[in-house]
């Protein structure tokens, strides 16, 4: 890809699931459109990632990390956005699991793969997020350890849970 399909993919992988949960529940502006230097920073890893011609191997095994980090930040972010909204906490963690897994479906199908979301027999995915969304929202309104420890806590677990399911390659049945 050329650069403008670089930073078009990368926005879509970054900002569809936020997107989604934003038209979801009415949120105006959505939050990367009211928050202008989210695209901006988006903009600048396109065009250093575009000038890399081929991530060396050393470096791309580790991607999975900031993967999973970019999935549990955002599934914890949009299970808050949901539970401020006022949404039923089940809700609530489904639109935390969109936000968080849902923006690599959407850049799937724009470059014609099949979701890994989607994919029979991958590693656990979307599990993870709703998960850690769970400790979250469970932490979050039934202690009293407060909202850091409990977003925290909640990143944690849905980083961790990637992680291992990677590893080792933990999966659901499949059905079909």
């Amino acid at each position: 890809m050329d650069f403008i399909g670089v930073f078009s993919i990368a926005l879509i992988v970054s900002f569809g699931g936020g997107t989604l949960r934003d038209l979801l529940l009415d949120r105006h502006p959505i939050f990367w459109i009211g928050q202008m230097h989210y695209s901006v920073i988006i903009f600048v890893l396109a065009i250093v990632t575009s000038l890399i011609k081929k991530i060396p191997q050393r470096i791309e095994r580790w991607l999975p990390v900031p993967d999973a980090l970019g999935m549990a930040f955002y599934s914890i972010l949009g299970t808050g956005f949901a539970l401020e909204a006022g949404v039923p906490w089940f809700v609530a963690v489904l639109l935390g699991v969109v936000t968080g897994t849902f923006g690599g479906v959407i850049g799937d199908v724009v470059c014609n793969r099949i979701p890994s979301l989607f994919r029979p027999n991958s590693p656990l995915y979307a599990s993870c997020s709703f998960f850690g969304s769970w400790v979250f929202v469970l932490l979050k309104n039934m202690t009293t350890v407060g909202d850091t420890v409990a977003t925290w806590t909640g990143v944690s677990v849905v980083v961790l849970l990637r992680l291992l399911s990677l590893r080792l390659n933990w999966r659901l049945p499949s059905h079909g």
